[in-house]
């Protein structure tokens, strides 16, 4: 789609459109409107670097993740960009902080500068502003979420399995009464971790009724000490505390432990991601690793070999599995 294209959709000059998408202030409200609403209806963005897209030389990959204030997605994009730079090419990353909002402005950035994939993190199980990548012919891959259907590649973990492990390895501990602190439920990875630590109840004949869910906005450490919080006004209070990942557990211990409670001989901690943090906190955090830096370079390469066209192209979902390191936050004195 060109500007000639918009111009004569909105019945206007080039200038005009160049005007509208550069000087609105040169144009009436009423033209200018005219233009935008041609922009739209046309799908039409702007290309930063129309002259080296023509010739076929854009070497960037676009990543979104959803929060680079979490060691694991740094970890993803470490490996994405050591896989991309052995391929010749360079990564534009952006966070969208779980923001809609941002995760659209971010992937309309990326189809302005014509990148020639993208790998993201989705904030939502539904992504309508993928569609302007699709529309654009982007290719593009989801990580640390498995794809609906063929619409494309995906990169993930064993979400479900992970939160098995971790509420197992709580069981096994002797607690029986579990609580899981989530971020948003609008998140695949918390509800799958939530599935997975419900079967583990229900594997071990524990009514999975039994499992008090607390839903924080955000997966950081201040919304772990919020949580962490709300669980000691809680009575009955769990003796065992399963968190969606590792900022949460963070924040629960820096609760706890400021309240004068033993982790573990009080209550349990089990944490996800298994971060380099996990290890080096006052109490060492038992996790659930994921290989986010595999993650990043496995999703790059498949991403690399949709976008080179050499050989006809199927998508391929590939699912880790997880693994539970044990250390001393949960670990019952028997």
């Amino acid at each position: 789609m060109r500007i000639k294209d918009v111009a004569r959709e909105a019945d206007v000059s080039v200038a005009t459109v160049s005007n509208a998408l550069n000087h609105p202030e040169l144009l009436s409200p009423n033209t200018h409107a005219r233009v935008l609403r041609a922009v739209e209806k046309l799908g039409y963005v702007r290309s930063e670097s129309a002259r080296q897209l023509r010739a076929g030389s854009s070497r960037i990959l676009g990543l979104l993740v959803l929060d680079m204030r979490n060691p694991f997605f740094v970890g993803m994009a470490h490996g994405a960009e050591q896989a991309a730079r052995a391929d010749g090419l360079g990564v534009m990353l952006c966070d969208s902080s779980q923001d809609l909002a941002a995760e659209e402005f971010y992937l309309g950035l990326f189809a302005e500068q014509r990148v020639r994939g993208v790998l993201v993190t989705p904030t939502e199980s539904s992504t309508p502003s993928l569609s302007l990548l699709r529309r654009h012919g982007i290719p593009y891959v989801f990580l640390d979420r498995v794809a609906s259907g063929d619409e494309a590649c995906s990169v993930s973990v064993d979400d479900v399995a992970g939160g098995r492990l971790a509420v197992g390895h709580l069981l096994e501990q002797g607690h029986r009464d579990i609580a899981y602190l989530s971020g948003p439920m609008s998140l695949n990875q918390c509800r799958d971790r939530r599935d997975g630590a419900l079967l583990a109840l229900t594997d071990a004949g524990v009514d999975p009724g039994a499992l008090t869910v607390v839903e924080t906005e955000r997966l950081d450490v201040e919304a772990g000490r919020d949580a962490g919080s709300r669980l000691l006004g809680r009575s009955p209070r769990p003796t065992a505390v399963f968190c969606a990942n590792d900022l949460i557990a963070l924040g629960v211990l820096q609760t706890l432990v400021a309240a004068g409670i033993r982790v573990p001989d009080d209550i349990a901690l089990v944490g996800y991601d298994d971060i380099d943090f996990a290890a080096a906190a006052a109490v060492p955090l038992t996790s659930v690793r994921q290989p986010a830096t595999q993650m990043g370079a496995t999703a790059t390469e498949l991403l690399v070999r949709e976008i080179s066209g050499d050989e006809p192209h199927a998508h391929h979902n590939v699912e880790f599995t997880p693994e539970l390191v044990v250390r001393r936050s949960s670990l019952t004195r028997r």
